[in-house]
């Protein structure tokens, strides 16, 4: 199965945004263990195992297709925040980066009748619809809880117990 050399460098470079948004995690989750609030730092650090998932599941694909993976370069992310609130803003405007890059390789992949890929990014377009959703939703509700303590923690708590 071949593929255009333009999807190719497409799809390495959604590799490397993958990466580049588990890095982004990592650091927001090390931001969060030094603020002292575990249960963010292990919602972030699933995040991050997820990410990483992700970019594999687009290198794994591209082998499968017999092509040629290139891996290339990241640079480092944001590892100072403001708040709790900026290093969640961070994370939603990372999975917004993510579902837009998402949406443009299906539609080159639309553009180019390479029908074998659009299972694969359909399947990230259903996934970047839940991730946006669960970011946002922290993000709210860590906007509520901005301003009271007591709250935030409490909400740490509660986003401890996610799985992963």
């Amino acid at each position: 199965m071949t593929m255009s050399a333009g999807l190719l460098s497409a799809f390495q470079e959604q590799i490397a945004l993958e990466f580049s948004a588990a890095y982004s995690y990592l650091a927001i989750a090390s931001y969060f263990e030094g603020e002292n609030l575990p249960g963010f730092a292990h919602w972030m650090e699933v995040q991050y195992r997820e990410e990483l998932e992700h970019a594999e599941k687009f290198r794994r694909f591209l082998l499968d297709r017999g092509v040629p993976v290139e891996l290339r370069a990241i640079t480092a992310p944001a590892s100072e925040f403001d708040s709790p609130v900026s290093a969640m803003a961070q994370a939603l405007a990372g999975e917004e980066r993510v579902t837009g890059a998402i949406h443009e390789l299906y539609r080159s992949a639309v553009a180019e009748d390479d029908y074998a890929s659009l299972p694969l990014l359909q399947w990230f377009i259903d996934e970047q619809t839940e991730e946006e959703a669960s970011v946002g939703a922290l993000l709210q509700a860590i906007t509520m809880a901005a301003d009271d303590p007591a709250a935030l923690l409490m909400l740490d708590r509660e986003v401890a117990a996610r799985g992963g």
